[in-house]
C-alpha cells in the first residue's frame, strides 16, 4: 500500500509573533534570514489510518517533511505526496510521487469568475464534473483499482478537453500572463502533469482538503493560546495538537488517550507501537 502524505503550511505574520521570534535561538539548519514562523501540517494515511503532525518553526513544509521521511524505513514504497506547487513544499533529499491540489488551482478561477465569467465557468464546470466522478467512487465504496479505472474511463475526456483549452490560451497568446486570469491559466498549464496524478496513480486524491482542515486546528490553537512564548512552548503545543487531532481522526477520545499515556508511561516507553490511538484500548484490556 502506497502511503499518502498530504502537507501544507501557514505563515504566522502577526507582529506579536515576529517579536516573540526574536527571542528564539537560531536552529543550525534554518536560514538566519528567515524572520517569520511557519506551522507545517502533515497528514499521513496508510492502510486507512491517519496520523497528523504539526511542526512550528522557521523551516518550510518541505524541510519538515524531509525530516519526517528521514525516519521512515527505506525499504518502503515511495510515498505519494499531495500539496500545492510551491517549491518549498517538496523535500530536497527524498523522492516522493507528487500530486498537486486541483482545488487550489480551481480556486484561482473561482476568485476571478466575476471578471472573466466565460473562461472561468468553463474551468469550474469541467472540474466539477470530475469531482462528481470522484464522489461517486467514494459513495459506491470502490477499491483504489476500481476508482482509478473509473476516472480513466470517465474523467480523462473532460481533463483532455481542459488541457487542450489551456494550451490554446497559452500557445496562441489569448491571455496576458501577467494578468490574474493569465496567472491562473499558466499555473494550471505548467503543472498539468502533477495536477492529473489521480488519473495515473492508485489512491492519488484530487485535492489537499484533508490537510487544509488540519491547518485550521493550528490557526485555532494559535488564536486561543495567544501565540507561543518560546520555541520549546511551540514544540509542546505541536505535540499536543498532533496527538489530539490524530485521536479525532481515529474516532478516539483525546482525553481518554492522553490519560492512558500518562497512567502507563513506563509501558508506553517500552512498546510505543502498542499505544497508538487506534490500538491503545486493546492494549489496556490485555494488561
Amino acid at each position: 500500500m502506497i502511503e499518502l502524505v498530504a502537507q501544507g503550511e501557514i505563515f504566522h505574520n502577526d507582529d506579536t509573533t515576529i517579536k516573540i521570534l526574536s527571542l528564539f535561538k537560531e536552529n543550525k539548519n534554518d536560514s538566519p534570514a528567515r524572520k517569520g514562523m511557519f506551522t507545517t501540517g502533515i497528514v499521513s494515511i496508510v492502510d486507512g489510518r491517519k496520523i497528523v503532525l504539526f511542526l512550528s518553526g522557521r523551516k518550510h513544509a518541505g524541510e519538515n517533511l524531509g525530516e519526517v521521511l528521514s525516519k521512515r524505513e527505506t525499504s518502503l514504497q515511495t510515498p505519494l505526496q499531495m500539496c500545492n506547487a510551491l517549491s518549498r513544499n517538496t523535500p530536497s533529499e527524498f523522492d516522493t510521487i507528487l500530486a498537486y491540489c486541483l482545488v487550489h488551482a480551481r480556486r484561482n478561477f473561482v476568485d476571478m469568475a466575476m471578471s472573466f465569467p466565460e473562461e472561468c465557468q468553463f474551468v469550474i464546470d469541467t472540474l466539477a464534473q470530475v469531482c462528481r466522478f470522484d464522489k461517486k467512487a467514494k459513495q459506491q465504496g470502490m477499491t483504489p483499482e476500481q476508482r482509478l479505472h473509473h476516472h480513466q474511463e470517465n474523467s480523462v475526456e473532460f481533463m483532455e478537453e481542459l488541457e487542450f483549452w489551456l494550451g490554446e490560451q497559452v500557445e496562441q497568446k489569448k491571455v496576458e500572463p501577467n494578468l490574474s486570469l493569465g496567472d491562473a491559466i499558466y499555473y494550471m498549464h505548467n503543472h498539468w502533469d502533477k495536477l492529473t496524478t489521480f488519473l495515473k496513480i492508485l489512491n492519488a486524491p484530487l485535492d489537499n482538503n484533508i490537510c487544509e482542515r488540519a491547518l485550521k486546528k493550528a490557526i485555532l490553537h494559535r488564536k486561543n493560546s495567544l501565540f507561543y512564548k518560546s520555541e520549546h512552548g511551540a514544540a509542546v503545543g505541536d505535540m499536543y495538537m498532533s496527538l489530539i487531532y490524530t485521536c479525532e481522526q481515529s474516532g478516539v477520545s483525546p482525553l481518554d488517550y492522553l490519560k492512558a499515556l500518562q497512567d502507563q508511561a513506563g509501558n508506553v516507553e517500552e512498546n510505543p507501537s502498542a499505544w497508538m490511538p487506534w490500538n491503545f484500548s486493546a492494549t489496556l484490556a490485555n494488561l
